[in-house]
């Protein structure tokens, strides 16, 4: 370098490094995705994302005292060996499995400075000094707020599907693909399918939030929504018809008379008129509803039932808290239940209402006094 300016050595060795830094975040060889998903079964997975993450948008949104929008995701399909060009820095994973419903994983790919100042927002700051490095408290954070979000989205997607959806507690982690750390959490098959959605939460986040599912798995979801399987109803036969009399053939029939069938005769009585060709209409009967009797063998398993322990649990009441106002108790916090004063408390057993009562004192213990039995109708819905 002379005089200020640059030799071409120094120009060529600049734009060199230039290249070098972009070829960090190049975009991975990009599929056709047409050759994989058509036109439709792109719409309907996008459809499926906008209901499932618009729930989880408002259950983000409460969470975080922020407002939060997801908006309309971009279905490509991506190859699991090209994952570290896709995603060159490292992202903090959700692994969803599906518990119910469907068989699978659900993999959410998140970057580590917007997981950050959602873990900031979580704990109670206000998301504009994030740390750089997640702790285990931060993951923990992020961790609860994505159950909410994957909960709520389960709850959509049941609704949407028409049948029950239920998903596991999900795994979080920080994933640094190129350097090999936390890959077990990408499924295994070679052909992924990648849907981006735009993220945003108030002024603080503008970014991406990608979802990532096998192209089986993607199909099965499609599949489910665009024909359902049907329940296959079978019609009931009548198991004993009367049979048909023939009318006896003349040796001079015609042979249009000759396969002439007659239908026996019934008779229908309706408001005191008769007509032909129709069954009696009878009262319809009914099966007796009373208490069944027990055989000895059945009193004796019984018998064997009456000693088993079971837990009995008196609640005062409930509430939800946020972590945020969990973290800020102290001694001398006052938690407002959701009973009002006076009221009687609830009696479960193994978690199943049976009844309410009134707080007592006995000697120096607390005790319940039973004051109202919960129907055996309602106390058999509770344990459904």
């Amino acid at each position: 370098m002379s005089d200020g300016m640059l030799s071409q050595e120094e120009i060529n060795a600049l734009l060199n490094g230039m290249d070098s830094d972009q070829d960090k975040d190049k975009p991975a060889p990009s599929l056709d995705t047409n050759e994989y998903l058509t036109d439709m079964e792109k719409d309907t997975l996008g459809e499926i994302g906008n209901i499932s993450f618009g729930s989880s948008a408002t259950a983000l949104s409460s969470l975080l005292n922020q407002k939060v929008d997801i908006t309309t995701p971009e279905v490509t399909v991506v190859e699991k060996k090209f994952l570290d060009q896709e995603f060159p820095r490292p992202h903090v994973a959700v692994k969803v499995e599906y518990t119910e419903g469907f068989e699978g994983s659900n993999l959410l790919m998140i970057k580590t400075t917007d997981a950050a100042i959602i873990a900031d927002l979580m704990l109670g700051g206000d998301g504009t000094n994030p740390l750089e490095d997640l702790t285990d408290m931060h993951i923990s954070a992020v961790q609860e707020a994505m159950n909410q979000m994957m909960g709520s989205a389960s709850t959509s997607m049941s609704t949407l599907f028409n049948m029950k959806i239920d998903i596991s507690p999900p795994s979080v982690d920080v994933m640094d693909i190129k350097n090999g750390e936390n890959t077990d959490y990408v499924p295994p098959e070679e052909i992924l399918v990648k849907i981006s959605f735009q993220l945003q939460v108030g002024d603080l986040i503008d970014s991406k939030i990608m979802q990532i599912v096998t192209l089986h798995f993607a199909k099965e979801f499609i599949k489910n929504l665009t024909n359902p399987e049907e329940p296959q109803v079978v019609e009931e036969v009548d198991a004993v018809a009367e049979p048909a009399v023939q009318t006896p053939i003349r040796e001079d029939a015609s042979s249009e008379q000759a396969f002439q069938i007659e239908p026996k005769e019934t008779t229908q009585h309706v408001g005191g008129m008769s007509g032909r060709g129709a069954s009696t209409i009878q009262p319809a009967a009914f099966e007796s509803f009373d208490q069944p009797q027990l055989t000895s063998a059945q009193t004796g398993n019984l018998d064997m039932l009456l000693d088993i322990p079971l837990n009995v649990k008196v609640e005062l009441g409930r509430t939800t808290k946020s972590i945020r106002d969990i973290l800020e108790f102290t001694q001398g916090s006052i938690i407002e239940l959701d009973k009002l004063a006076g009221e009687p408390v609830d009696i479960l057993v193994n978690e199943k209402l049976i009844a309410k009562g009134e707080v007592v004192v006995i000697d120096e213990n607390f005790g319940v006094r039973v004051t109202d039995i919960v129907s055996q109708a309602e106390r058999i819905r509770n344990l459904k």
